[in-house]
């Protein structure tokens, strides 16, 4: 039996054009998500396609990345359908791993997927390094000003760290962080 999946990331997006793509493929049953990214496995859909293979089964997509973004997991999720006896099918890629050609476009077609990741991930690193050099502050606005910083150090000689968090409206973990940072800044260097 072939059982088809689809899904598309946001709730704006259609699904028509791969359940029309699905059923011409010969799909008797379709599951599908909305509105769920792919680099996440854990989805309603997803987990009730795999719950209704059987060995002899073919799990068909639209295209690779409709199952998931992961290369690590989706060759997890490709090796434990092997091991069920169940077979892959991609219709954009053209995969198939009934044969050995198709288990070798989907392992290719898979690092350069993880390929593409990494470049992205490489060019975010470089930019974010960049905008440091020129200055710029990332991640999110300090909770505490320095002035309030220093208003906490001094109310610690004389009061709990919860207690001193609560007049800030601060979890005690941003209290310690502050003591913390002023110990490594008053620490002395070591000598080399």
């Amino acid at each position: 039996m072939k059982i088809g999946y689809a899904r598309v990331s946001t709730g704006e997006q259609n699904l028509d054009l791969q359940t029309r793509a699905l059923k011409s493929a010969g799909c008797d049953v379709l599951f599908d998500d909305q509105g769920t990214s792919g680099a996440s496995f854990s989805r309603p859909g997803l987990a009730s396609t795999l719950a209704r293979l059987r060995p002899g089964d073919v799990l068909v997509v639209w295209r690779l990345d409709r199952l998931g973004r992961s290369l690590r997991r989706l060759i997890d999720l490709f090796e434990g359908l092997n091991a069920r006896g169940i077979q892959f099918q991609s219709l954009t890629e053209a995969i198939d791993t009934t044969s050995c050609s198709g288990v070798l476009v989907f392992h290719m077609l898979a690092a350069l997927a993880q390929f593409e990741r990494s470049l992205i991930g490489e060019r975010t690193r470089a930019g974010m390094r960049a905008a440091r050099e020129r200055g710029c502050r990332l991640g999110r606005r300090p909770i505490l000003t320095p002035e309030q910083k220093k208003e906490a150090l001094e109310l610690l000689t004389r009061l709990t760290i919860t207690d001193v968090a609560t007049r800030f409206k601060v979890h005690p973990r941003t209290i310690r962080r502050v003591r913390q940072q002023e110990e490594q800044r008053n620490s002395p260097t070591p000598r080399k």
